[in-house]
């Protein structure tokens, strides 16, 4: 039997719809009941003054909210277009390295050691990526912490040099910039603005306008940056800023100042040179360590205490930086031959040298061992022999018999760069110093040393002046002397009457010949040095004295080449010229010379037994004091006096001059051999006689030695013997001291 009588049970799905039948679920969707759209809000009228206020402020607002939306949009599309244009001008990154107007100058002592560098200093191209680490974590803790992180200007930087500015009184762009090393990179480059000598403004000016603060340079400042973030690299921008920065004592770039200060490559210096180097940036001229090590070294001490912060070094490092802080290199310690740069940079052709657009390498005369000895001994003397607070100044040249330039010192300051020098530039009255070319003018005529002149009473009728009448230093008269003891006691009167005798001008003729190019006095005054010299034609003078009688041109220019080339420009512009005197009137003249030092005015300058000649000399006066002579291997010469021609107190030519003389050379020959001087001794003493020596007392030019002397002399230098038996020597403290 079936269930089907059995009642059914209702279907799940009918408990879920309900009753509903299928035909009734079947139907289309529409048939369902519709959800109601919410009806559209009508705007509500405010209600009172205070709702009219706030439907008015809102409206306000939504329109400064869209005017904004558009200016700013309007904004960035100008600043991308102003961005976009920078971009297009900027040129490649090779060209950016070196901007440099001028060109530098190495100079090389003999050995072709660097010890003076003048110009722009440019070492060569570095990047970020080839110096020490310590130099770019150094620079990048000092200039801009953030560089890699912003997008070539730093508002957070600028607003913070904003507050400091305005907190210590000054414009809100004024003194700090807050710039970033991008923004001080396109401040080198002068936002791309190249120097044109044509516009008639300096580069001294050209350097200040790129520098200017003003908002409109700021704000170009800003866009040029951002261009050369688009630009270049980091590393790149890095670069350009490592290559261009000054960095004091004539570098531009961390190459030039780390073989400028330290001797060594960019790529080797330590974490506390890098610290050094880094905070030259913020003020290279007062920080240089060459104006103040002390000064360099506090500034480099607060930048490695920021790398230590920032993480770029650690404590022990920092410690070991600290501790063992940055020292100049010998050479740049030194800064010996300032003065002597300074001339050979005025001696050699200005396009290559002062004004030189190419980097040049210049090799020299000078000697670095021969430099120290003259500034050693010149500070030697005054600080133990001259007052304390005297304003009194000197200086020195040393050179070679062929007039190679050793040592120059120009001023009691020694390391100065571009500062008057005495040895070149002071013309001075040379005093009895000049005497040795009255004498060598008479030699080169036949007179011989031993020859007798009288020291007597002398006087001369000068047209348009009077009557002139010579005195020696003690005004006491020695009667008959010989050369030798004329010269080597410095008196005026035989001097005079020999001068007079020869013809003033042959000797004006001979010290011409001998290198003096100033203008020599015309009057017979001349043969007691009243004409003007500077120390370096009169040490080059009596070189040629030593060398046997033959003109000398000082010269410090060896070799002038450009870095990178092998073949010089240019060699050396001077040396030993024609001859002027025989070479045994040289030689007999030396002899008279060394009879100055060994028994005469000059007996202060002896040192270790060596053979010494030379001459004092004073002017009237005492304004100026002289001391020039030599040794069989070199030839100095000293200056003493005051700039304003003040007369000096207690001061002679065989006084201070030749003490500074004695402390310079006895330095410079220590370990050198004793070597002879090259001199002939004369013969026995010959009576020149009145007439010869002019003692007529008539004015002018002075006669000629007779013929029947000259015979004479000539007979006796074959045969020997003498007309003359002997002469009455002065007292030691004849002649001018």
């Amino acid at each position: 039997m079936s269930d089907s009588r059995r009642p059914r049970r209702p279907l799940v799905a009918d408990k879920r719809y309900g009753k509903s039948s299928g035909k009734a679920a079947s139907k289309p969707a529409k048939a369902r009941a519709k959800k109601p759209r919410p009806a559209k809000r009508t705007p509500t009228r405010p209600k009172g003054l205070l709702g009219y206020l706030r439907a008015a402020m809102s409206w306000v607002l939504r329109l400064i909210w869209k005017l904004t939306c558009r200016l700013t949009a309007v904004a960035v599309l100008v600043l991308a277009l102003a961005v976009g244009y920078h971009y297009t001008t900027l040129p490649s990154l090779e060209t950016l390295l070196d901007g440099r107007a001028r060109g530098s100058v190495t100079l090389l002592d003999d050995k072709g050691e660097v010890f003076a560098w003048r110009g722009d200093q440019f070492g060569g191209v570095v990047t970020a990526e080839t110096v020490s680490k310590h130099l770019r974590n150094a620079v990048i803790a000092t200039e801009d912490r953030r560089f890699y992180r912003h997008f070539g200007i730093s508002p957070r930087g600028i607003a913070s040099a904003v507050r400091i500015n305005l907190s210590e009184g000054r414009g809100p762009l004024s003194g700090h910039g807050g710039s970033t090393i991008t923004q001080q990179t396109a401040k080198l480059i002068c936002l791309g603005e190249p120097f044109d000598p044509s516009a008639g403004q300096t580069e001294r000016e050209y350097e200040a306008s790129c520098r200017a603060g003003n908002v409109q340079r700021k704000a170009k400042e800003a866009l040029y940056s951002m261009a050369m973030e688009l630009k270049y690299s980091k590393n790149d921008i890095l670069s350009i800023y490592l290559n261009r920065a000054y960095m004091g004592g004539g570098a531009y770039g961390a190459e030039a100042a780390a073989q400028r200060f330290f001797g060594k490559p960019a790529a080797t210096v330590n974490a506390a040179e890098a610290a050094m180097l880094a905070g030259l940036l913020t003020s290279p001229s007062v920080l240089s360590p060459t104006n103040s090590l002390l000064r360099s070294q506090n500034r480099a001490a607060t930048v490695v205490r920021l790398m230590e912060e920032q993480g770029y070094l650690s404590a022990s490092e920092a410690r070991e930086a600290q501790t063992n802080p940055a020292v100049l290199s010998e050479a740049a310690e030194a800064r010996a031959g300032g003065y002597f740069a300074d001339w050979v940079m005025s001696t050699g052709p200005e396009f290559f040298t002062r004004n030189t657009t190419e980097d040049v390498i210049i090799r020299t005369t000078l000697d670095q061992r021969v430099q120290k000895a003259a500034e050693d001994g010149l500070k030697y003397i005054f600080d133990n022999k001259v007052r304390e607070g005297s304003k009194a100044q000197a200086a020195i040249v040393v050179m070679s018999a062929d007039g190679a330039v050793r040592a120059m010192v120009g001023g009691r300051k020694t390391q100065v760069v571009g500062a008057f020098n005495r040895a070149t530039q002071a013309l001075r009255q040379t005093g009895s110093a000049f005497k040795p070319f009255v004498y060598a003018a008479a030699l080169d005529l036949g007179y011989s040393p031993n020859d007798l002149v009288d020291d007597a009473p002398y006087c001369l009728n000068i047209a348009g002046s009077g009557e002139w009448c010579p005195r020696n230093y003690t005004n006491r008269f020695y009667g008959m002397v010989t050369l030798v003891e004329a010269l080597k006691n410095s008196l005026n009167i035989p001097a005079v009457k020999i001068s007079e005798s020869v013809g003033r001008d042959l000797v004006s003729r001979v010290a011409s010949e001998f290198g003096i190019d100033s203008d020599l006095a015309a009057g017979p005054a001349l043969a007691l040095g009243a004409s003007e010299s500077t120390l370096i034609e009169m040490t080059g003078a009596y070189a040629g004295i030593l060398n046997g009688g033959s003109s000398v041109t000082p010269y410090g220019l060896v070799e002038l080449r450009l870095l990178g080339d092998d073949e010089p420009l240019m060699g050396t512009g001077g040396g030993i010229g024609e001859r002027v005197v025989q070479q045994e009137a040289a030689r007999q003249l030396v002899y008279m010379m060394e009879k100055v030092i060994s028994e005469g005015t000059g007996a202060r300058a002896q040192f270790g037994g060596r053979a010494l000649a030379g001459k004092t000399g004073t002017t009237s006066a005492a304004k100026d004091a002289w001391f020039i002579g030599f040794s069989a291997d070199y030839v100095a010469g000293v200056w003493m006096g005051y700039d304003d021609n003040t007369p000096l107190t207690g001061v002679t030519g065989g006084g201070l001059p030749t003490d500074i003389w004695r402390e310079v050379m006895s330095r410079v020959h220590e370990g050198l051999p004793l070597n002879p001087l090259p001199m002939s001794a004369p013969i026995s003493p010959t009576d020149l006689g009145e007439t010869a020596l002019g003692q007529s007392g008539d004015a002018g030019s002075g006669g000629t030695r007779d013929t029947g002397n000259i015979i004479d002399q000539v007979l006796r230098d074959i045969f020997g013997g003498s007309n003359g038996s002997g002469s009455s020597s002065p007292s030691p403290d004849a002649g001018n001291r």
